[in-house]
């Protein structure tokens, strides 16, 4: 599906929409609450994981049930940046005694 080559450019239309200085906006960045409302209002996508990278610094993944999926990371200052989309996301969980 083309939409992982569309996503950075909606993230990009929709921080420059809210104001994200040119600098972040060519890097698919801004405030994290904007960027949510964006995955889940465009792509219908949800958080789905998350953990910790660095200190302070949190990687998340969300997803649709249409298969399409987002990774952002967020800083501790609170701005969060597009580093993965794509598509055909499956959850995939761990039967006790057999390794996935």
């Amino acid at each position: 599906m083309v939409r992982s080559s569309l996503a950075p450019l909606a993230a990009l239309a929709a921080l420059t929409a809210i104001g994200a200085s040119p600098a972040s906006a060519q890097s698919a960045c801004g405030p994290r609450e904007q960027l949510v409302k964006l995955l889940a209002s465009q792509y219908k996508e949800d958080p789905v994981g998350m953990g910790l990278s660095q200190p302070g610094q949190v990687l998340e993944v969300f997803a649709s049930s249409n298969g399409s999926w987002t990774m952002i990371m967020t800083m501790p200052d609170g701005k969060a940046c597009m580093i993965a989309a794509g598509d055909n996301w499956e959850m995939v969980t761990k039967v006790k005694g057999n390794p996935v």
